[in-house]
């Protein structure tokens, strides 16, 4: 095992709160080298520390080299920027290739999955010219060598779907985390679960029309930030509960084997009121790179871009991705897609080294076919 430094570009001012990184950018990964391995696979997320993934051993044991990738932005999304974060996995794979490896399998587990495909697609087609805040935004074709192919492992959508299907309708004042609308609300009794099909409509739709509240919110802070002669370029703030999918209430509704009432971290109405859970703490430029509509980063939009092979792994018992996410994503790649099934594995894998085992043989053998 090997601890790797690689340079990347410089982002944008207080992309980071150290001054040495903002100075000399740096990103790292862990490497499981594997001698006279021809094929190398990076398992990463957007800001997720890899670099003790249950694949890596398992993986380089069946005789892939393994690469942990973090980006720049690990422990810390209040200032991802999509855009951004595909040249650092850029920079994974452009090393790799320096290392002499003729293939490159990009492993998207849960939200790496929809970072692999746009990286993927960008790397095919470079479009990218701006971020979603309209700022400039330097990627070049050699920034990007395409890989060989994609595996996704528990692979959610993108933080702009996740978000829209999670985030809590009963909302009524932004800056009061406690303020609720009792007929919206899914945490309250009379409204299930089991939830109607009246209410799922109300409440689909409610979210919707929040999170375009939010987004035109931010698009119009962007303006009045921007016309200030030397004012700030971002703003930070706070989206409250944004974990209330009625789905974790309820497993009649896109059934599979998961547990009721849990998320993956935890109680859903604990999780959704926490000081801190999914896209909690943004700034603007953030939020609209990641969770906004105009993010570029939505998963299956970007694999159906791709023309690689992919393998998709459904976990049976996952409390986050259910039965029509894998379906999403298998529209999108097609004939294209291999899928197998771990029966019974939450989204983590937790206490099932067989699954882990079953995933890791089917990786390696898709590996062997690119």
């Amino acid at each position: 095992m090997e601890l790797i430094r690689l340079d990347v570009k410089a982002g944008a001012a207080q992309e980071s709160q150290s001054g040495l990184q903002m100075m000399n950018p740096r990103i790292w990964g862990v490497l499981h080298k594997v001698d006279g391995a021809r094929c190398a696979a990076i398992v990463i997320h957007p800001t997720s520390n890899f670099h003790a993934h249950y694949l890596l051993e398992p993986l380089s044991q069946r005789g892939l080299t393994m690469f942990a990738l973090n980006t720049r932005y690990v422990g810390n999304d209040s200032v991802l920027l999509f855009e951004r974060a595909i040249q650092d996995l850029g920079a994974g794979v452009k090393w790799l290739r320096a290392q002499g490896y003729e293939r490159v399998l990009l492993i998207g587990n849960s939200g790496g999955a929809a970072l692999v495909s746009l990286y993927q697609a960008q790397a095919e087609n470079l479009t990218i010219t701006h971020t979603p805040a309209g700022d400039p935004i330097a990627v070049h074709p050699d920034d990007l060598p395409p890989a060989d192919g994609i595996a996704l492992c528990a692979a959610h959508l993108g933080r702009s779907r996740i978000i829209e299907n999670w985030i809590d309708p009963a909302v009524i004042d932004e800056n009061d985390v406690l303020a609720s609308d009792p007929e919206l609300d899914m945490f309250n009794p009379a409204n299930g679960p089991a939830y109607s099909a009246a209410f799922m409509e109300r409440y689909r739709a409610a979210q919707k029309a929040r999170m375009q509240k939010i987004t035109a919110w931010a698009q119009a802070k962007l303006r009045q930030l921007r016309a200030i002669p030397d004012g700030p370029r971002d703003m930070a703030f706070v989206i409250h509960r944004t974990l209330a999918d009625p789905r974790c209430m309820d497993p009649s509704i896109d059934p599979n084997d998961r547990a009721p009432r849990t998320t993956i971290w935890g109680p859903p109405k604990t999780q959704n009121y926490a000081g801190n859970s999914m896209g909690r703490y943004t700034s603007l430029t953030g939020f609209m790179s990641q969770w906004s509509p105009f993010s570029c980063a939505d998963g299956p939009t970007n694999l159906a871009r791709t023309s690689v092979p992919v393998v998709l792994f459904e976990h049976t018992a996952d409390s986050s991705i259910f039965p029509c996410d894998n379906e999403v994503w298998a529209q999108a790649a097609g004939p294209r897609m291999e899928r197998h099934e771990l029966r019974g594995g939450d989204h983590y894998l937790t206490g099932r080294p067989d699954l882990v085992a079953q995933m890791s043989d089917a990786i390696a053998a898709f590996a062997q076919r690119l």
